[in-house]
């Protein structure tokens, strides 16, 4: 339980940051859905516009901290090779 003024101010720093990480991080598992059910449909050009609208989404959690750069890359090009491979 947080005792000083300094540690009180700090649970609801965290607090908020927990509540903004967190929609942050279910609005970019949403894009990469969106992108995975028009793979599984087959759409190629569904699946590319679902692509180029979630690959901005990744890059603003890596400058918000979310998650790491090479991590986002690696998203990136394993779903852009799996719609590549949709032709």
């Amino acid at each position: 339980m947080a005792n000083t003024p300094q540690s009180k101010k700090r649970a609801r720093q965290n607090e908020r940051r927990y509540q903004i990480n967190k929609a942050r991080r279910s609005r970019i598992r949403t894009y990469l859905r969106r992108v995975e059910e028009a793979i599984e449909s087959g759409d190629q050009s569904a699946a590319k516009e679902a692509l180029q609208a979630a690959q901005p989404e990744l890059m603003r959690g890596v400058t918000k901290g979310l998650m790491h750069k090479n991590t986002a890359s690696r998203k990136m090009s394993r779903l852009s090779n799996r719609v590549k491979s949709l032709s």
